[in-house]
């Protein structure tokens, strides 16, 4: 259950991050509140499942997540440019997510 519980955080992470973006400096209130809100539930979910994974593992996973679907959404709404580098690069991040799972 741990582990679900962190992955919907590391989702909530890419929530936030890009409403944050959309939020033009927590100026426009509906990306704010969406910020707000995904910012405590994914920090809650972080904390939650740190309870019973070790700490490096689940900020990793956690990171790599919110960090590989934040780039992932960018690139397919057009804010990113793509390119197969950064593609080659985001699976490599989600292979190493993977990796940690694996090894725990």
């Amino acid at each position: 259950m741990s582990w679900i519980v962190l992955v919907v955080s590391g989702m909530l992470e890419a929530v936030w991050a890009t409403a944050l973006g959309k939020s033009a400096g927590l100026t426009r209130p509906v990306p704010t509140v969406v910020f707000a809100l995904s910012l405590v539930a994914s920090m809650g979910g972080l904390a939650w499942a740190m309870r019973s994974l070790p700490v490096g593992t689940s900020y990793a996973v956690w990171v790599g997540i919110g960090a590989a679907l934040t780039v992932g959404y960018a690139m397919v709404t057009g804010t990113e440019p793509v390119s197969l580098v950064k593609i080659l690069l985001l699976l490599g991040i989600v292979a190493c997510v993977v990796g940690l799972k694996l090894a725990h």
